[in-house]
């Protein structure tokens, strides 16, 4: 399998193991300092390397499942304890106000579904379990979206790596095209939303 800014993907994500990629999907689902980890990719890829032996599929799925449903619980509690303290928070490294911001606007577009469709959306999908919090969504509401949003976006990118990964011969060689596509198709949401913005911003000026 080829290497990506010359890391070895294989032997690093056997390097790290089950508990390794729960770490990184729980970190990413909620904690707002893992906005920059690579949840798409790392799903994908470790499904991929099921097929061909090196982790059991059953085991993986429950493992990114349930990493992605606490990741969010943590991060909903969290923005509910600290409520609108969060929008104050000076920018650092790991906190940048422009993405919470950016969560904000696509949760009062698309409200309690913003929950699952911010799954697919890198950066989003860290910072809309933390406004539910602040905006005190209901929690059986919450927990519920959560479940469902865990279930087809960890169950789902792991699955179609794995299941690809057994249908193509040498899927391995197509491995970096393939993740720059997933991450492209990633953030296509929110290019379309930025360029939809910009031209009726631009429309409303004439």
């Amino acid at each position: 399998m080829e290497s990506i800014l010359n890391i070895d993907l294989p032997i690093l994500i056997r390097a790290i193991g089950y508990f390794g990629i729960f770490f990184i999907i729980f970190a990413e689902s909620g904690l707002f300092f893992g906005f920059f980890l690579p949840g798409d990719t790392l799903l994908f890829s470790a499904g991929l390397l099921a097929s061909q032996g090196y982790f059991n599929i059953a085991l993986l799925v429950l493992v990114v499942t349930f990493a992605a449903v606490l990741g969010d619980q943590i991060g909903y509690l969290f923005g509910f304890k600290v409520g609108p303290k969060i929008f104050s928070h000076d920018d650092s490294f790991f906190f940048k106000r422009k993405h919470i911001a950016e969560a904000e606007d696509f949760y009062r577009e698309h409200g309690k579904k913003a929950i699952v469709l911010a799954r697919f959306i890198p950066v989003v999908r860290t910072f809309i379990p933390i406004l539910a919090g602040v905006g005190k969504m209901h929690y059986k509401t919450f927990i519920s979206y959560n479940i469902l949003g865990g279930l087809i976006w960890a169950t789902g990118i792991t699955l179609l790596g794995y299941f690809l990964g057994q249908q193509i011969p040498n899927i391995d060689t197509y491995l970096l095209p393939i993740l720059l596509g997933i991450v492209f198709i990633s953030f296509l949401p929110t290019i379309v939303s930025f360029l939809y913005n910009k031209l009726k911003n631009k429309n409303m000026l004439k």
